[in-house]
């Protein structure tokens, strides 16, 4: 790891990696962002890591790019080679890894830290959570992927609002809108997120990871597209030792036991 910014967790088939400057909400730096990326490709790489949770240290998930780290006085900056630099691979990463990754969102996710969690795949936020688009309040328009990201998630009409007002969204109303899986009390954040972390892990992984690719897919997919991929991929997973294992559970009457190998 490059430094102590990004703390990484080995917990049993899965990590556990936190955004840790706390001090500044989490709010993104250079080397954070680049240890963050650090320790996503470590996890990819890892045959026995089987998901991932990303949280924040502290009271807040993160407060986006750190505004401390630009001074205007110094000239007109290339947010664009910023954001190319830093924030778009991570969105890609995050939606290209082939493991079920957790949010827990414990916090304030603000401008890019908001856009970073919702990218990930199941999104748990404590009641006291807030989402964000605070890219309005400096002039900028969203970014990580966030206009994507959240007009899918829910709608035209409430992805203009909110990103238009920068009007905060609360854990609650993210998960009526469908912007998040779930909201829980604050104290039980992480445990709900490791018993989530744990389950999965201990699942058919390549076939949850090849439900993901399916799941994200079908945005852009016409259905006849769509189709042929779900046949392409479900011949994938049929060869898998997960799905002999869990046939074999199946007719036998006994717990399954996955071990997410292709």
């Amino acid at each position: 790891m490059s430094d102590d910014r990004v703390l990484v967790e080995n917990c049993d088939g899965y990590v556990v990696i936190t955004l840790n400057r706390p001090d500044k909400l989490n709010a993104f730096t250079p080397i954070q962002n680049n240890s963050l990326m650090e320790a996503l490709d470590t996890a990819d790489a890892n045959p026995d890591c089987r998901a991932v949770v990303i949280t924040g240290a502290g009271r807040g998930f993160c407060a986006g790019q750190d505004l401390g780290e630009r001074d205007p006085a110094d000239g007109t900056p290339d947010l664009g080679q910023t954001i190319e630099t830093y924030f778009n691979p991570m969105i890609r990463k995050l939606r290209a890894i082939q493991l079920p990754v957790i949010c827990a969102v414990n916090g304030v996710a603000a401008g890019a830290g908001a856009n970073v969690a919702l990218a990930c795949d199941i999104v748990l936020a404590a009641r006291s959570a807030k989402f964000i688009q605070a890219f309005s309040k400096i002039g900028l328009v969203p970014d990580s992927g966030g206009t994507w990201t959240v007009t899918r998630l829910i709608g035209e009409a409430r992805a203009k609002a909110v990103m238009l007002t920068g009007a905060p969204v609360t854990a609650e109303i993210a998960e009526q809108w469908g912007m998040i899986w779930k909201a829980v009390d604050d104290e039980q954040l992480m445990d709900e997120a490791h018993s989530l972390a744990g389950s999965l892990s201990k699942g058919a992984t390549v076939g949850l990871g090849l439900t993901k690719m399916l799941v994200q897919a079908a945005g852009t997919n016409t259905l006849d597209k769509q189709l042929d991929l779900e046949r392409d991929t479900q011949r994938e997973a049929g060869r898998t030792p997960d799905y002999v294992e869990g046939v074999s559970a199946f007719l036998e009457k006994r717990p399954a036991v996955f071990t997410g190998r292709r």
